[in-house]
């Protein structure tokens, strides 16, 4: 399969409105680019006077402005969320989108304190932990079968979903990873997809030890963002499917549609 292209940015400052993500995503479609994913915070600690927008409200927008793009959060930390709301966020955004979202999850950070002073679990392993189980808890949900799970985090007590998201099997998911730990890399070969934070080298790595717990790579994504184009190639090299157009972090609405404008590169 062919490297495809997506455009990777914050819903933050200007593009903190909704109708910017959405402005930006239809510009994207036009310039030829096959996704755009949004980067999911709550609040920037370091950034105090900084608009910080919702990523799964801006979703939606993205979803209802076009009609080829894939799209999805990059990703979402689930400690923090319900797994029930997220399986029905995310059936709603599939059926928005006619079978175009794709789910990223990982531990998030709180090197900012973005966990703890909001109250939120913040040590990693037990963040590890309320994310495998929030994954089996979603996945089951999308199945639209009664689903019984009494875990030592989250309960379902015989209820059903419905409906099903578009997507069969089921939505993708994405899983990041930072490190060559087995945790994560075990986590993501049980899925659909990598976002690796890691060289081109240390992603060969990462992908060999998943290609043993899976068996094969077929059908797994591959996600790297980056705000350069100068690694692209040693990176596909590597095994990536999907190049990411890294805009900045605070990035004005008028420099981001420039940018997509020039589409691929």
């Amino acid at each position: 399969m062919s490297l495809r292209h997506g455009v990777y940015l914050a819903p933050f400052g200007e593009l903190a409105d909704p109708r910017a993500l959405a402005e930006i995503a239809v510009e994207a479609e036009a310039a030829g680019f096959h996704g755009i994913f949004v980067w999911d915070h709550i609040v920037r600690p370091e950034e105090p006077n900084l608009a910080v927008g919702d990523t799964w409200i801006g979703l939606a927008a993205i979803a209802a402005a076009t009609t080829r793009l894939r799209f999805g959060p990059r990703v979402t930390p689930l400690s923090r969320r319900r797994p029930q709301d997220v399986a029905r966020e995310t059936v709603a955004l599939d059926l928005l989108g006619d079978g175009r979202l794709d789910l990223g999850v990982g531990l998030g950070s709180d090197s900012t304190g973005e966990f703890s002073r909001l109250g939120e679990v913040g040590a990693p392993r037990e963040r590890a932990q309320r994310l495998d189980e929030a994954l089996t808890v979603i996945t089951e949900l999308w199945s639209g079968e009664v689903v019984h799970h009494d875990g030592p985090h989250y309960r379902v007590d015989g209820l059903r979903f419905l409906p099903r998201p578009v997507q069969r099997p089921r939505i993708p998911i994405w899983v990041a990873a930072q490190s060559l730990h087995q945790g994560p890399l075990r986590r993501a070969a049980r899925y659909d997809g990598l976002c690796p934070e890691a060289t081109p080298d240390e992603l060969v790595q990462m992908l060999a030890i998943i290609a043993d717990h899976r068996g094969d790579l077929d059908g797994f994504d591959v996600v790297v963002a980056s705000p350069t184009d100068s690694e692209r190639d040693a990176y596909e090299r590597a095994g990536t499917t999907w190049w990411l157009a890294q805009l900045p972090m605070i990035c004005p609405r008028a420099e981001a549609i420039a940018r997509v404008r020039r589409g691929p590169s």
